[in-house]
């Protein structure tokens, strides 16, 4: 995919992030991996991201980042494939080759590992990672590595394929301020953790989409909220707010990497287990997994629920 249209792909609708299923000794499960991303890519996706912060990119070694590309690319259809990218400037450069080569459309540019930086070495980070590609590239500001609007700007003006801009950083006013002095430049992504809770603040500073976590286990949910948010349907999204992710956000606090876990844990309380998170990540409890079970269940009713206690 042109890096243009990876542009206005990802400006058009919700996105999300296919978890990468594992099997019970946490490994790849790449059958397991296209069964689910075959599913989702039936539903409204503008793109999915394979092995992003919630794909456990992280826990995965560099083949098998390549690997859960490629069987993303052999079952999502028309659906844009983003690959997660990250790691040390000279990781990050060769895993984005191996990336565009196994087909992803664009990247994900994750924070680097472990360290910060100061704005010249992450403005040359981007810059080697989106001139090692022809495909477009978002960067994700997040934790370690958070842009200034005015490195974004330089890096705009150097870099033609760098595209989006993902925010998980939860700073308002400089979100504000990329928006702003951006404009139309990028494409604006909402990359909070559960990022429904934060939409509509987002969607006043400038950000009209988002990824959705939940879209893995209920799609047809994830897509009525967006929708929602998209038709200032306050009544709605409050409803939903109220009945089904403030009481979400209460399980998912409850450890440390629930984040992640509690997105494994919606998909066996839905019928479609991908299996454990990889160490370090801990899963739910039994007990966690059951009271999910209850709040989909109060939210949206006892026939979305497939789960044996």
């Amino acid at each position: 995919m042109d890096f243009s249209e990876l542009k206005s792909a990802i400006g058009a609708g919700l996105l999300s992030f296919p978890v990468t299923a594992f099997d019970a000794e946490q490994r790849l499960d790449l059958e397991g991996y296209r069964a689910h991303v075959s599913w989702l890519a039936q539903y409204r996706a503008a793109a999915l991201f394979a092995v992003g912060g919630t794909g456990e990119f992280f826990s995965l070694t560099q083949r098998e980042v390549v690997e859960t590309v490629k069987a993303a690319k052999d079952v999502a259809g028309k659906t844009p494939i983003i690959a997660g990218c990250g790691y040390g400037t000279a990781m990050a450069v060769e895993l984005a080759r191996d990336c565009q080569a196994a087909g992803a459309d664009g990247l994900l540019l994750l924070p680097q590992y472990l360290i910060g930086a100061e704005q010249a070495g992450l403005f040359d980070r981007v810059k080697k990672v989106c001139q090692a590609v022809d495909i477009g590239v978002i960067v994700y500001n997040r934790d370690n590595s958070i842009l200034s609007a005015e490195t974004l700007a330089r890096l705009c003006e150097e870099c033609p394929n760098l595209v989006g801009f993902k925010d998980g950083h939860g700073n308002v006013e400089l979100v504000t301020r990329v928006c702003t002095l951006m404009g139309d430049r990028l494409s604006y992504i909402g990359g909070m953790p559960t990022a429904e809770v934060y939409a509509k603040a987002y969607k006043a500073a400038g950000v009209a989409t988002y990824s959705s976590a939940i879209f893995n286990f209920l799609p047809t949910q994830a897509l009525a909220f967006y929708d929602a948010l998209c038709a200032d349907d306050d009544v709605a999204m409050r409803k939903m707010l109220r009945e089904f992710f403030y009481p979400y956000l209460a399980i998912r606090d409850r450890g440390k990497g629930y984040a992640v876990s509690i997105v494994k844990a919606g998909m066996k309380v839905v019928g479609r287990d991908a299996g454990p998170v990889r160490s370090p990540l801990t899963d739910l409890t039994a007990g966690e997994v059951a009271m999910l079970a209850d709040v989909v269940a109060s939210a949206f009713g006892k026939d979305v629920v497939n789960y044996q206690r």
